[in-house]
């Protein structure tokens, strides 16, 4: 598929507002007329796109990826591998290269970006987001406190609550606690609320919960659903539940 067949296909949405204005200048001339009526006109639709999620992530992760006033080769790895992974290798060019476009503007705006997708798509696909780009900040195997406060930041106006953040956080370091703040609860939690706390958060991060955005998702949600079952046992241990 061509780059503007495969744009004008994918995206719903996210091809108005800021979001939009900054495909628009990262693409230039690469979309035709045509794709560009297509997409246009695709933009009043509501539910979330494969598409819709990829550009988002594409945008935020080059707000992560500049934080800390570098850009790694590792995390650029990282992106791409991701990528193909998910798209396969073709997409995941297409994809890359608009990235890299994307990542040479210099006055990207966190908030009205996230505002945009905070009205648009659903929680469980927000929660997917901030979850990749904690994957691309562990990416060099250290995450700077610019790139966890940039990643706040998108949390923060994309409405994800600081327990949801402090969860998702968890599941990319090993502490003592990791286990009881990934199933949002305090040390001291008892086994009946450890239960409690376990059945609620394999909903709330279960694979069904996106599967709207495509098969290509699903690996990013089963790993946090993974996460959660393994806090889970570490607790049985840990309480002889």
């Amino acid at each position: 598929m061509g780059f503007s067949k495969w744009i004008g296909a994918t995206i719903g949405w996210s091809f108005g507002g800021p979001i939009g204005a900054i495909i628009g200048l990262a693409v230039g001339s690469m979309l035709d007329a045509s794709s560009k009526s297509g997409s246009v006109r695709s933009q009043n639709q509501s539910e979330t796109r494969s598409g819709d999620f990829e550009v988002s992530l594409l945008i935020l992760a080059s707000i992560v990826i500049k934080a800390d006033g570098k850009q790694d080769q590792r995390e650029l790895d990282f992106v791409r591998a991701q990528f193909v992974q998910m798209y396969g290798k073709a997409r995941a060019n297409q994809a890359f290269n608009l990235f890299r476009e994307i990542s040479k503007q210099a006055n990207i705006s966190t908030r009205q970006v996230c505002l945009q997708i905070r009205q648009m798509m659903d929680h469980a696909s927000r929660l997917q987001l901030v979850h990749f780009l904690f994957g691309i900040a562990k990416s060099d195997h250290h995450v700077a406190d610019s790139e966890v406060e940039a990643i706040a930041l998108i949390a923060s106006y994309l409405g994800i609550n600081p327990k949801d953040f402090e969860s998702i956080k968890a599941m990319f370091y090993n502490s003592s606690d990791s286990a009881y703040k990934i199933l949002e609860l305090d040390s001291n939690a008892t086994i009946s609320e450890i239960k409690k706390a376990y059945r609620k958060m394999a909903k709330k991060y279960h694979p069904d919960k996106v599967s709207h955005l495509g098969k290509e998702h699903q690996k990013g949600a089963e790993e946090k659903f993974k996460k959660v079952q393994e806090a889970y046992e570490q607790l049985q241990k840990e309480k002889r539940i």
